[in-house]
């Protein structure tokens, strides 16, 4: 069987009526955080029970998201009514200059510019925001660096990788060239031991053939003994005469 249909209306039972807003109030807030995560929407609930108790849920600040309500509902009342639609680009005119001033003012406190209305604890303050803000740099500066350092780190691994590479074909190459010069010089050895083998051989046998045969041999005599004996012949001639 079905359930039966609830006649919406006040329950006068005490009992009945603090159960009923017990399971309908936690149903309500519960649909209201579905439906903040599903549809990405800013929500925000408020109820009072009979006895002034509050009860509420806000996915965000609850106070911004009143503000945000009583802003809009402005809006759309002053754009409804065209004579108002002036004030409220004024009242806006207004409110960007005071924080544009605002931002101006905390710039130039942040130079160290115009610091002599300050008290010592807004001094202090100014100086551990600062501080904050240098330790902020210096952490995403020192990120950058280690980042730049591992890209080096990892270039340089890539070029001596290359070298290693590079030395192995070079040495292949000198092996290969060895090889060959020893082939080459190989081959040449063995036809310089035969060419002087045949020379030796052929050396041999004329020397066995010209022994049965005459030998001629032939003097000289100096040149200096030559002149001596042309003189003492003179000589000898001139103490005959």
């Amino acid at each position: 069987m079905g359930r039966g249909k609830i006649v919406i209306r006040r329950i006068d039972n005490s009992t009945s009526r603090q159960v009923t807003f017990s399971k309908r109030r936690n149903g309500l807030l519960k649909k209201a955080k579905e439906l903040a995560i599903l549809c990405d929407a800013e929500v925000g609930v408020m109820v009072f029970s009979s006895t002034g108790k509050l009860y509420d849920f806000s996915n965000s600040s609850l106070k911004s998201v009143i503000e945000r309500y009583k802003k809009t509902k402005e809006e759309h009342q002053q754009l409804a009514n065209p004579n108002s639609e002036a004030k409220f680009w004024q009242r806006e005119a207004a409110m960007l200059r005071q924080q544009l001033e605002s931002l101006q003012e905390n710039h130039r406190k942040m130079m160290g510019e115009e610091l002599s209305g300050l008290s010592v604890k807004d001094l202090q303050n100014l100086e551990n925001q600062l501080e904050m803000s240098l330790r902020g740099v210096r952490t995403k500066k020192d990120e950058i660096l280690h980042g730049e350092i591992q890209e080096l780190n990892r270039t340089g691994n890539l070029v001596q990788q290359e070298n290693l590479e590079l030395h192995k074909k070079v040495n292949l190459i000198r092996q290969e060239n060895l090889e060959l010069q020893k082939k080459l010089y190989g081959s040449r050895e063995v036809n310089a031991t035969n060419r002087t083998s045949f020379l030796t051989n052929g050396i041999g046998l004329n020397m066995e053939e010209d022994t049965n045969g005459p030998i001629c041999l032939q003097l000289c005599q100096p040149q200096q003994q030559e002149s001596e004996t042309t003189g003492r012949a003179t000589n000898f001639r001139l103490k005959l005469a």
